[in-house]
């Protein structure tokens, strides 16, 4: 059964993440992605790029019995949307997925070490314990998959998010201890160490935006 949340504010952002956009940019060639297919590339079923996200991959925050995370308070079931690439690089031996909001430099999902053969993750597949790949801790202090909840009535009302998913020649392994668990700017760090070494192979992002502001009347 999938978690009802309580309120729950952003913490910090991921300062790694221009720097890994830099560094990935001038790190994968101009044949991004070159396989026996092509160029990778991204989708999803949940939502269209550049479109927006239905409430199923909403944050669900109740106060005084409504969501605060949408405009129209209906309840958010906070499920990682459904995502499938393709055109992936012959040498790929394991994936990472993450989710940013550029806007309030929030990250809301960190997935890696995902299976070479993996081509898509169903819906959802972002709860605890997942068996597709391994989670770090989100900017939600969660391991596991939350959705967007850009606050009411706070300019800029709509929020951008980043889904990305990057094909790496390698695993990852990243330090992680029970007083000092895997997150977000670990696995940041991970993939700019993985960039200048040469080991991400191609990335693929798609892009959404975001308010829980109910429009003006």
């Amino acid at each position: 059964m999938k978690r009802t949340n309580s309120l729950a504010w952003p913490r910090a952002g991921c300062g790694a993440l221009l720097a890994l956009a830099v560094v990935t940019a001038s790190s994968v060639n101009a044949d991004e992605g070159r396989g026996d297919e092509g160029r990778m590339e991204l989708s999803s079923r949940t939502f269209t790029n550049h479109g927006t996200l239905p409430p199923s991959a909403v944050y669900n925050a109740i106060v005084n019995g409504k969501n605060i995370c949408t405009a129209t308070g209906v309840a958010g079931g906070d499920m990682s949307p459904e995502l499938q690439w393709s055109h992936v690089p012959r040498d790929t031996r394991s994936f990472v997925v993450m989710v940013y909001d550029t806007t309030a430099s929030f990250t809301h999902w960190g997935m890696y070490n995902i299976p070479p053969q993996t081509r898509e993750l169903p819906e959802d597949a972002g709860v605890a314990g997942s068996p597709y790949g391994t989670q770090v801790f989100n900017d939600f202090l969660d391991q596991s998959y939350d959705g967007p909840c850009p606050p009411q009535g706070v300019e800029p009302f709509a929020h951008h998010y980043v889904f990305t998913v990057y094909a790496l020649d390698s695993e990852l392994n990243l330090e992680t201890s029970t007083n000092f668990p895997a997150n977000a700017e670990t696995l940041f760090h991970a993939l700019l160490h993985a960039s200048e070494r040469g080991h991400i192979l191609a990335r693929a992002s798609i892009s959404v935006f975001y308010s829980a502001t109910p429009p003006s009347p």
